[in-house]
């Protein structure tokens, strides 16, 4: 049979839906094209990998069709060309269409190298002067489109690109056919004598050409969802943080002025100690932070609230030294601690303890735990669980964001945990994965996350997803 046999024509018509989907399928299973296929702004070496990872399969395809007999299908070089154009515009285009010719210009087919030069050309200048939105929403359902054209423009007839697309892939394909069928040896393109099948090779063109984008199109929405779920988040996160901040800074402040007078040296050295912390507030935090440098700012507020209790306050760290370099979130201590000062150590007459401690689980966690032997919490009923009788303890402002921190960053990843005993204390046990402080550079709770965040933040929108 020859490629002007209709069954050969049909039959490879079907199998060139196939192998698009395949393709572009196994393509979009790729982190690496995927990242540089949904780049707003590409820089030349980018655009250069991008047509390379589309072409080396497909050039493979078309060096397949020119060796292996009636395999006409492996041939996606027109179409591909199409893609590359309206993409990654008419240079980077022709350049992918020139690689694409390679294989069927050694088989003698001169004309390969000109028309995809020139296919790329059209197509790039399309793609130039059409909102990308338009090109991703293009449907490989044919009779969709046409109908959603003619109903759209009963009353107000206008020019519609994805129609106007539709009609330059088939047009160009009509072209090509045409100039295979009197230079065969020249240069290969299905076509037929039969109208009919002549119609249907200019109707599959444009499917060809839209099946990848709406594989990718998905891939695309995808990630716009994600990002979106992360951007959520930060700013989710970021509202928290800026509540705490307030809360802390308002009891700091009462503790300064009851000294003002008395000891006076004494609020001197605690407006140092508040300026340190300020100073750390107000500039841009860190998502995550060493352990160790979370130590640091607690010292200042602990420093603080030792002179306020003087020698009825007493602090123990219990910290173990491989734990200073797992990073944590920022501003995670300092809330428990003052809600144990404040709830715990406070209302007792001759204060108490604060113990601070943290260790790596057999589990390969990381456990943080802040007690006190303060007066403790009077235990409330838990909403979530009211047949099972389950009580807990009440907690505050601090000790409720701090758990909804957690929740937001890690999900089902990490627990808080509060025990406490009437008259004799309270601990609260915080449970979370190990990530290394020399990994990665953390990104601002403002800014853009590090990959870690993502991840992290992907993770609590599957765990929220899943709830």
């Amino acid at each position: 049979m020859t490629q002007t046999d209709p069954k050969l024509v049909l039959i490879t018509l079907l199998v060139e839906l196939g192998v698009a989907a395949a393709v572009s399928s196994s393509l979009a299973r790729s982190i690496r094209f995927k990242n540089l296929l949904l780049m707003t702004h590409r820089t030349p070496r980018q655009t250069a990998w991008l047509v390379a990872i589309i072409c080396a399969p497909l050039t493979l395809g078309v060096w397949v069709r020119t060796t292996v007999p009636n395999f006409l299908a492996a041939d996606l070089s027109f179409e591909t060309t199409i893609l590359l154009g309206i993409l990654v515009g008419p240079l980077a285009a022709m350049a992918g269409g020139a690689a694409l010719a390679i294989p069927a210009v050694l088989h003698h087919e001169y004309w390969a190298l000109p028309v995809n030069l020139v296919v790329a050309a059209v197509a790039g200048t399309f793609g130039r002067f059409t909102n990308p939105e338009d090109v991703w929403s293009f449907s490989p359902m044919i009779d969709l489109s046409i109908y959603r054209w003619v109903t759209r423009n009963l009353r107000r007839p206008k020019l519609d690109r994805q129609i106007l697309l539709l009609l330059l892939v088939a047009g160009m394909q009509l072209g090509t056919s045409m100039l295979a069928m009197f230079y065969p040896r020249h240069f290969f393109e299905l076509y037929s004598r039969e109208w009919w099948v002549e119609l249907l090779i200019c109707a599959t063109a444009p499917v060809v050409v839209g099946i990848p984008l709406k594989v990718w199109n998905a891939v695309r929405v995808e990630r716009k969802l994600e990002e979106q779920g992360r951007l959520l988040l930060e700013a989710r996160l970021d509202a928290l943080q800026r509540q705490i901040n307030p809360h802390f800074l308002f009891n700091t402040l009462n503790s300064i002025t009851s000294l003002v007078r008395s000891q006076p040296e004494l609020a001197r050295e605690m407006i140092v100690k508040l300026a340190n912390i300020l100073r750390v507030l107000l500039k841009d935090r860190e998502a995550f932070l060493p352990l160790s440098e979370e130590l640091q700012f607690t010292d200042d507020y602990l420093d603080i609230e030792v002179v306020r209790f003087g020698n009825k306050l007493k602090v123990v760290k219990e910290i173990a030294g491989n734990t200073l370099n797992v990073v944590v979130p920022g501003m995670l201590l300092q809330p428990l601690i003052e809600n144990s000062i404040k709830h715990g150590l406070e209302p007792r007459i001759s204060g108490g303890i604060v113990t601070l401690r943290s260790r790596i689980t057999e589990e390969g966690r990381l456990m943080v735990e802040v007690e006190d032997d303060g007066v403790g919490m009077a235990p409330e009923r838990d909403e979530a669980a009211p047949a099972s009788g389950l009580v807990r303890p009440s907690t505050g402002i601090g000790v409720r964001n701090v758990r909804e921190r957690m929740s937001v960053l890690y999900g089902d990843l990490a627990t808080v945990e509060i025990n406490s005993r009437p008259g004799r204390g309270t601990k609260v046990t915080l449970l979370m994965p190990i990530l290394d402080a020399g990994a990665e550079a953390w990104g601002p709770i403002g800014g853009s996350a590090g990959e870690a965040i993502s991840h992290l933040v992907q993770d609590a929108v599957r765990a929220m997803t899943r709830s």
